[in-house]
């Protein structure tokens, strides 16, 4: 049998590519372990995670977090989920009360997991308290008025609205804004981001979201594969914006590629 029988040969450049991609990413994890610095641009908002947090502890005060509204399997909720454990873990330290209202039942229990190893990594697992990690209702405005409700009560001196949001945004953002609190947001939602940038003072767009973990941690296996992506994403710009080129000159690829 040939090797023509074996493989689809028209699909050999997207595994070479696939395969190129990641290579990248395995270099760049094995960079970050052997401890090589690799860069990543300043976050405004994340780098106000450690001043939000100790302004919460300064004035005794606790902290809420919002996970938005969609459920575990959503990218946005995972990569909230991510920046909860970090926020617990600076929470651990300060020891400040950290509030978490949540729609989903599963991303709760998942929430009440994460912030208790947060809290044991730090050596504070006594903090820890699961009435603090809490369900509230699946109805959308249901579960906007109840985390006003812990808003105008707890009076959190810091709100986190980390997640995938709709159009409670500005109901949440505007409610912590009249309570006087420090705001950090991040939405991969195009619709709602400016309500939050509106209404709060630090928030993360788009991709700035996923790489929030990333950045808090600075842990080698996820600093690597994030330098990675951002180089194949690169790489992959430059060959539209020479592609686009060309077209526009006029001059024809496809012999260059056997097509």
């Amino acid at each position: 049998m040939t090797p023509a029988g074996w493989f689809h040969l028209e699909r050999l450049p997207t595994a070479a590519a696939t395969l190129f991609f990641g290579a990248l990413i395995v270099v760049f994890v094995l960079l970050a372990r052997r401890g090589r610095p690799l860069y990543i641009r300043r976050i405004a908002g994340l780098e106000a995670v450690d001043e939000a947090v100790g302004r919460a502890t300064e004035m005794g005060r606790p902290i809420l977090y919002s996970a938005g509204l969609d459920p575990l399997e959503e990218v946005a909720t995972v990569a909230s989920i991510n920046i909860l454990g970090q926020v617990a873990r600076r929470a651990g330290e300060y020891e400040t009360r950290l509030i978490m209202p949540n729609r989903d039942p599963i991303v709760m229990t998942v929430a009440q997991e994460v912030v208790r190893e947060a809290y044991a990594a730090v050596g504070r697992p006594d903090l820890y308290d699961p009435h603090d990690i809490y369900y509230t209702t699946q109805s959308q405005f249901g579960y906007a008025a109840a985390v006003c409700g812990t808003m105008m009560r707890e009076r959190p001196a810091t709100n986190f609205f980390i997640g995938h949001f709709y159009a409670e945004s500005l109901v949440l953002a505007e409610t912590g804004n009249a309570t006087g609190a420090i705001q950090i947001a991040g939405t991969d939602s195009d619709s709602q981001l400016p309500f939050f940038i509106c209404a709060c003072d630090y928030t993360l767009i788009g991709e700035e979201l996923y790489a929030g973990s990333v950045y808090l941690s600075r842990e080698p296996l996820l600093l690597g594969a994030l330098k990675g992506q951002d180089l194949a994403k690169a790489i992959l710009l430059a060959l539209l914006a020479a592609g686009t080129l060309l077209a526009f000159l006029g001059v024809d690829v496809r012999p260059w590629l056997g097509r």
